[in-house]
């Protein structure tokens, strides 16, 4: 029997209204076997907003909408200005997100202090240990690499990791995931960003290194384009 594009389209779309509705897909985090959803949440600029409710509103919102559609990862960094604080401030502890953050400091004593205060503000009314703290863009990821390890061995967090927003990292990202392997790695990876796939992407695989993505979408530009171009004939219907 053969099938046309039209007709495949068309029964894919009766199955997906007429079934029930399925929750988000999950995937396991390499280290524990723990299930986390595929789709999570930065706070980059978005969340670094004052204390008004017009400003606050549609924030609360969009958490609302994460959460009810199964997500619960959500990423900040002391670098995003306010963003750790209205997190903190507007999630309700019952919704159980994975809360995930950075260390951006040059310097053992400093470093430790700025991850206790973002450790504060994202997680206040915290009964368990903070999810994943990363070293952001590997600043001095040499001088906070033991730190993290001791506070995952005492409970204090249950992952570390690394990050980098650039390509120009990846060689050195891939080397640590080699020698030091990191629980997660973030990094920039899309379909118009395909470097990670030649080393690194095969060394998290390797290694068992959790991956999570930033800009996926390119930071909606993908969508944008795409939405300059006419629907094709065989999908207009």
């Amino acid at each position: 029997m053969s099938w046309s594009r039209r007709e495949v389209l068309k029964l894919s779309a009766a199955l997906a209204a007429g079934g029930p509705m399925e929750r988000m897909r999950t995937r396991p985090i390499p280290r524990t076997g723990d299930q986390l959803p595929v789709v999570g949440m930065g706070t980059y600029r978005t969340f670094d907003v004052g204390d008004s409710e017009d400003a606050r509103r549609p924030l609360r919102e969009v958490l609302r909408r994460l959460f009810d559609g199964g997500g619960r990862v959500i990423d900040s960094s002391p670098m995003y200005g306010r963003a750790e604080q209205v997190v903190g401030e507007l999630l309700d502890p019952s919704q159980r997100p994975f809360l995930a953050t950075k260390v951006w400091a040059s310097g053992r004593e400093e470093g430790i202090a700025q991850m206790r205060r973002s450790m504060r503000l994202m997680a206040p009314r915290a009964d368990r240990p903070f999810d994943l703290m990363q070293i952001h863009n590997l600043v001095d990821w040499r001088t906070h690499l033991p730190t993290l390890r001791a506070w995952k061995e005492a409970g204090t967090i249950r992952y570390w990791g690394i990050t980098h927003y650039t390509e120009s990292a990846f060689g050195e990202m891939e080397a640590i995931v080699r020698t030091e392997k990191p629980d997660f790695v973030q990094l920039p990876y899309s379909v118009g960003a395909r470097e990670a796939e030649k080393r690194l992407l095969p060394a998290c695989a390797e290694h068992g290194v959790a991956v999570l993505v930033e800009r996926p979408f390119e930071a909606g530009s993908l969508f944008r384009d795409v939405l300059k171009r006419p629907l094709p004939a065989w999908a207009a219907e």
